[in-house]
């Protein structure tokens, strides 16, 4: 019985310093959230230090957080054990030297994955036990990092590899994040060229029911089309947060279009409405993103009427198709920077190309399904600069009541 007791105590313990951590990090200044988890693990672990990693835009590198003493090198994606963790999303222990290990953990809030926290410290202080508390410290820490970047620029600047243009920073502020999991379903999205896109962009939004979304393709190119995406993003999501169904939406947004531009300029839209409890997906497509469906092994296009794109004319009426996602299908959406690209051959990215890279990447998680089809992109077209956004979103679709929990890639 004393044991019982002991081992309770314990637990109780550590359930306590893990509601001081959280109230901690609350009341810390935006600027310090690493000092604060730093000081709470070195208390409890007595830690040589730690050091924390956010992914850059284009999910290249690791870029270190070190407010006041200046920035370290950054540390690739691949083949590092940081990178490692970033894709694999499970904890890694490396030798640090001096009888010292190095715990990499990933920060992750809701299946956005935001980057790695290291822990060093000596190798007997260490066991495998604590690494569930560990993880709740670097769960904690990406929460507050997200609210913490409506009060500084530390975190953002962190992620940047390089100078954003004006274009880009205004797009990288409208998108939602890099992915999104919940139990019926996992997803992940890329843009290239990440530091100079302008037109392109994607928007999601999770209910108790349905998973609805949007792929754009603004036209033009620099400013004005970043502007234009902003302005019919904002009147989808406006329309959305008014209750209005799919066709309501569109509408709206293409009436805000048309108002502004009059048929000058115009945003492309593939908007999908996802019920979880049936798998009944409603779409509406106005304009040039396309879907593709990776199911038993097959890659196959799923077409739609073109509808057209909104701001084009005046008063455009939306008509909303359906179609039906299995538990296991995997969606592949893509902007035509990605399926129109031109080998130096003259081949088209297309069909062909694009079901092999998504049958080679079937185990791969929908996290890194979008990096991995855009680095085989760029192999396609050689050494020919981008000369359009590209834009890759994958869904993994689980469906309600499947125990999944968004964890695992059933599709294939």
């Amino acid at each position: 019985m004393l044991g019982l007791y002991s081992r309770h105590d314990e637990k109780s313990d550590d359930v306590d310093k893990f509601a001081a951590l959280e109230q901690a990090l609350r009341g810390a200044a935006p600027h310090t959230l690493l000092d604060v988890v730093g000081a709470a693990l070195d208390e409890r672990y007595g830690t040589a230090g730690v050091e924390l990693r956010l992914a850059d835009y284009g999910l290249r590198s690791l870029q270190a957080v070190a407010p006041g003493t200046g920035t370290s090198e950054p540390v690739p994606i691949h083949g590092t054990p940081e990178g490692r963790v970033f894709g694999s999303q499970e904890p890694h222990i490396t030798e640090d030297g001096g009888g010292r290990v190095a715990v990499h953990l990933p920060v992750t809030v809701r299946g956005d994955r935001l980057g790695v926290l290291t822990v060093r410290m000596a190798a007997d202080a260490f066991t495998e036990g604590d690494l569930p508390d560990l993880r709740l410290a670097c769960e904690a820490l990406g929460h507050e990092i997200l609210v913490a970047e409506r009060d500084t620029d530390l975190y953002v600047l962190a992620r940047r590899a390089a100078r954003l243009t004006l274009a880009a920073e205004m797009q990288w502020q409208l998108l939602p994040g890099h992915a999104c999991a919940r139990d019926e379903f996992a997803l992940g999205a890329q843009l290239e060229p990440a530091y100079a896109i302008f037109g392109d962009n994607y928007d999601w939004s999770v209910s108790s029911d349905h998973l609805t979304m949007a792929v754009t393709n603004g036209m033009g190119d620099g400013i004005e089309a970043a502007l234009l995406s902003n302005l019919a993003v904002n009147a989808l999501r406006n329309a959305r947060r008014a209750g209005l169904g799919l066709a309501d939406q569109a509408a709206l947004a293409d009436q805000a279009v048309w108002a502004h531009y009059r048929g000058r300029a115009y945003v492309s839209v593939l908007l999908l409405r996802f019920d979880f409890a049936t798998g009944e997906v409603e779409v509406i497509d106005a304009g040039s993103p396309r879907l593709w469906r990776l199911r038993d092994r097959e890659v196959e296009p799923i077409p739609f009427d073109a509808q057209l794109p909104l701001g084009m004319f005046e008063e455009t009426v939306y008509v909303p198709e359906r179609f039906t996602v299995l538990p296991g299908d995997r969606l592949v959406f893509g902007s035509d920077g990605v399926y129109d690209a031109v080998s130096p051959a003259g081949e088209s990215y297309g069909l062909r190309t694009l079901a092999r890279t998504l049958l080679a990447t079937s185990l791969l998680p929908p996290t890194q399904v979008p990096g991995a089809v855009l680095r085989e992109l760029a192999g396609h077209r050689g050494d020919q600069p981008l000369d359009d956004d590209a834009l890759v979103v994958c869904l993994d679709w689980y469906g309600r009541g499947s125990g999944s929990g968004g964890r695992a890639h059933t599709a294939g």
